[in-house]
């Protein structure tokens, strides 16, 4: 019986071409070869597919030259004529999720052909494709690679198989809009029960009802006098003293920065640099004020349009780090921002 096959789409660091430094790698097919994590594919296929073809591609030249790099890839993808296509798992890695959610869903639409990916919940992929496609939902590092592969594995040969797919609670994608039914091994009410003792109890437990949680934020009023009022600088972008001195995270940041800029007025070259790894650092790394715009806050206290400018800035990297992280980040910031009587707060990203 032939073997089911496979074209798997990862990005350079899984192609362990590099990282940051060379997302820009264009888009390339490697013939009859698993690379990276299609080596727990293979395996995880058990012998019933094989991996025929890996596409490779930097994450920001997919993204930069999106039309090219999808004709390209759907072109590559079309001479293999796969049974399935698989892409990622992209984790936790925003510009490679979306790369993963928007290759997958152009092989399954414009060529017929079952595609998955995978990544973590918080992924922006992963809201922008989960309803288009098949979406395993991962850890949010490639420490998770084997929990990953052992849901999208099976998941890929049911659709190369053309055999039914299951609830998302059984089969491990994520809720997609779609009901499916399905027998459970205990009736209802006792099922209720167990939830109910563990909630008494203080355990864990898990809903089979979840509420959707909606994370609002009521804006604050406006500042009344700006021409006396503190103003604050807080950046996602990553904008450090060059050297990075407290060696805060290129992706999923665990710890914030806090900088002194007295004085200071223009963030050149030679002093700042950013510690970001989801975006191209060049512009960045040239002219720091671009992300943190220390210089024109300059002008608009010299003109007389804000009353100061704090004398710390504070900056973490918002690439891959997870909600519960930039919210933890966000209290500690903020109960010293009020300490220091702060009035408002410039929050500027990538």
């Amino acid at each position: 019986m032939a073997k089911i096959k496979v074209v798997h789409y990862i990005n350079q660091f899984f192609a362990q071409v590099g990282g940051e430094e060379k997302a820009d790698y264009p888009a390339e097919l490697r013939i009859g070869e698993a690379v990276g994590p299609g080596l727990a594919f293979t395996a995880g296929f058990k012998e019933e597919a094989e991996i025929i073809a890996t596409i490779v591609c930097g994450d920001s030249y997919f993204n930069e030259n999106l039309e090219k790099a999808k004709k390209d890839i759907l072109a590559m993808v079309k001479e293999q004529a796969p049974d399935v296509f698989i892409a990622g798992p992209a984790f936790n890695a925003g510009r490679y999720g979306v790369a993963c959610g928007t290759i997958a869903a152009a092989v399954q639409e414009e060529l017929g052909i079952p595609a998955v990916s995978g990544m973590y919940v918080e992924n922006p992929g992963a809201d922008m494709f989960k309803n288009q496609i098949y979406m395993v939902s991962t850890k949010n590092s490639a420490a998770g690679m084997r929990d990953a592969v052992s849901k999208m594995a099976p998941l890929a040969l049911k659709l190369a198989k053309g055999e039914s797919v299951g609830a998302s609670a059984e089969e491990g994608y994520m809720p997609n809009g779609t009901r499916v039914n399905f027998f459970e091994k205990k009736r209802g009410s006792e099922r209720a029960v167990q939830m109910l003792l563990k909630k008494l109890a203080g355990k864990a437990f898990e809903t089979e009802y979840p509420m959707p949680n909606f994370d609002r934020v009521e804006p604050s009023a406006p500042v009344k006098d700006l021409a006396h009022a503190k103003i604050a600088l807080v950046t996602s972008g990553g904008i450090v003293p060059k050297g990075n001195p407290d060696h805060i995270e290129s992706s999923s940041a665990s710890r914030y920065g806090e900088y002194d800029i007295t004085g200071v007025s223009d963030l050149t070259e030679d002093t700042y640099e950013t510690a970001h790894g989801g975006y191209d650092p060049v512009y960045a790394n040239k002219d720091a004020d671009r992300v943190l715009p220390v210089d024109v806050l300059r002008d608009l206290e010299k003109e007389g349009v804000i009353g100061e400018l704090h004398n710390l800035f504070y900056t973490t990297v918002g690439n891959g780090t997870s909600v519960a992280s930039a919210k933890a980040f966000a209290a500690e910031i903020a109960a010293k921002l009020k300490k220091d009587g702060v009035d408002a707060v410039i929050l500027t990203s990538t």
